[in-house]
């Protein structure tokens, strides 16, 4: 009697158990009907707050698309967002969690800066691709750091890729205050505008990053889906043990996926230093490695579905930010509705992969 009360009191009154994997299409109405539920709690947020949520969505979603002005704003914000996402797909599919991305960003920007300011008198299209390299070697030997030291020392990529972003961050400060400060600025020190030449290219209005994005979109799907590489990663994800086992150097493959992760990510910060700002800055990220990690999540690692839900997370982000001056509205409400829309989405998709199990009590 003794043994069966101890096993009890020691067993959870609740815990999770994963669920039967389940289709495609079941996943896509999931996916639907936590929109829906997403939309109608946010609804009842913004009738707390004594507005209309109709006419407020409506705001929001005629401020992504309202004007030719308004489209290329969204893609702006599209852009990096799509571009990192792709790169953090990468890591995850090996379960290496890259939280980093944040960090890559900035280091694939500062390696292109480089360039932008002491070597752009080459030519256009010279430079462009020389930049775009340096921005790959920036945010890939910034990925490749935690990838190391998992390999060697086992230490936890997790706050490994986390701290990293603070310094990368750090590390604009310190350029933007000393060797790269624009000796110009009076006051505020700031790294100087790039010269039209070290500028990206625009396409129907829009820097030719949302292209790219496209690019790759195309390249890590083939990767993932057809070559020894995506194969290896997906054993890597799968099970270490057995990667080994079947002779695979899974710290040759941890390591080479996280360059290619970092150099994706690489990518987003050239592309928003290059065709965005047109300069370097502290604000080059803006925490899109942190929401790029959502959207890669929310996709299922699926190269395809990464660019569906970056493209509605651009049109939240953008209309929000329209929808907030329009009914001068605090940043906090955009905040909390994008949140609340995230929670529920996350929600739903936790419950569409676990379930709830309730501790049953044993008769003596």
């Amino acid at each position: 009697m003794n043994k069966l009360y101890s096993t009890v009191s020691r067993e959870p009154l609740i815990r999770v158990a994963k669920k039967v994997e389940l289709s495609g299409m079941k996943l896509v109405w999931i996916s639907f009907i936590a929109l829906l539920f997403a939309i109608v709690a946010g609804g009842i947020f913004i009738l707390c707050l004594g507005h209309n949520p109709f006419l407020i969505y409506k705001t929001i979603v005629q401020g992504a698309f309202q004007s030719k002005l308004a489209m290329k704003g969204t893609v702006k914000v599209i852009t990096p967002l799509l571009i990192s996402s792709l790169g953090v797909t990468l890591a995850f599919k090996m379960k290496f969690w890259n939280i980093g991305a944040e960090g890559q960003i900035i280091v694939g920007a500062i390696f292109a800066t480089y360039f932008a300011l002491f070597h752009n008198n080459m030519p256009h299209f010279l430079l462009i691709i020389v930049m775009i390299l340096a921005g790959m070697v920036g945010g890939g030997l910034w990925g490749l750091l935690p990838a190391y030291f998992k390999c060697k020392h086992g230490t936890n990529e997790t706050l490994f890729t986390l701290m990293l972003n603070y310094i990368a961050l750090y590390f604009i400060k310190y350029l933007a205050e000393g060797p790269w400060r624009d000796s110009g600025s009076s006051g505020f020190p700031k790294i100087a505008s790039f010269v039209p030449n070290a500028c990206l290219d625009r396409v129907f209005g829009v820097h030719v990053g949302w292209i790219i994005a496209f690019v790759l979109i195309v390249l890590v799907y083939f990767d993932l889906k057809y070559t020894k590489q995506g194969y290896e990663i997906s054993v890597v994800g799968e099970s270490s043990n057995t990667a080994r086992y079947a002779g695979m150097n899974v710290k040759k493959i941890v390591m080479r996926t996280m360059f290619l992760s970092g150099a994706v990510c690489g990518i987003a910060g050239m592309t928003q230093a290059t065709g965005a700002a047109m300069t370097l800055s502290e604000g080059v990220a803006s925490g899109v490695g942190f929401t790029a990690i959502i959207v890669s999540w929310l996709a299922r690692l699926n190269p395809l579905a990464c660019f569906v839900v970056a493209v509605l997370f651009g049109v939240l982000e953008k209309g929000c930010s329209v929808m907030q001056s329009t009914f001068s509205l605090s940043p906090a409400v955009s905040d909390i509705l994008q949140g609340i829309i995230l929670f529920f989405i996350l929600g739903f998709d936790f419950f569409a992969s676990y379930r709830l199990v309730f501790r049953k009590e044993k008769k003596s």
